[in-house]
């Protein structure tokens, strides 16, 4: 059987994350949202959201992404949030049965006001 190989991000909220007001919160995720749509745009991201739950859970997103692992974990690390010390992010390879799932061109918004016009 022949398997097609992606790669799983989890996003993940470290323990020590810095404390933000509520205008540099939302700087920081606009420009994470803007992250997310770059690496889209590039081809190496196919899929990211955010994960639902309560709010002092450790899991915030996942992502699904065109490139190994490695290259994932140096894409990611490039992203402002990961950068301020807000998250953590680690990396695995997801094998799928050959053709079992698809993704299609879309657009990733690059702010919670693009996103919230839907």
């Amino acid at each position: 059987m022949e398997f097609d190989r992606y790669t799983i991000s989890l996003l993940l909220l470290r323990p020590e994350a810095p404390r933000l007001s509520e205008d540099e919160e939302a700087a920081l995720q606009d420009a994470h949202m803007s992250h997310l749509a770059d690496l889209h745009e590039a081809g190496h991201l196919l899929a990211a959201g955010p994960v639902l739950g309560p709010p002092d859970r450790e899991l915030r997103g996942f992502s699904i992404l065109s490139v190994d692992p490695e290259r994932a974990l140096e894409l990611k690390d490039e992203d402002p949030a990961v950068k301020a010390g807000k998250y953590r992010v680690e990396a695995f390879q997801w094998l799928l049965p050959a053709g079992l799932v698809h993704f299609t061109a879309g657009h990733l918004p690059r702010s919670m006001a693009e996103a919230q016009r839907g």
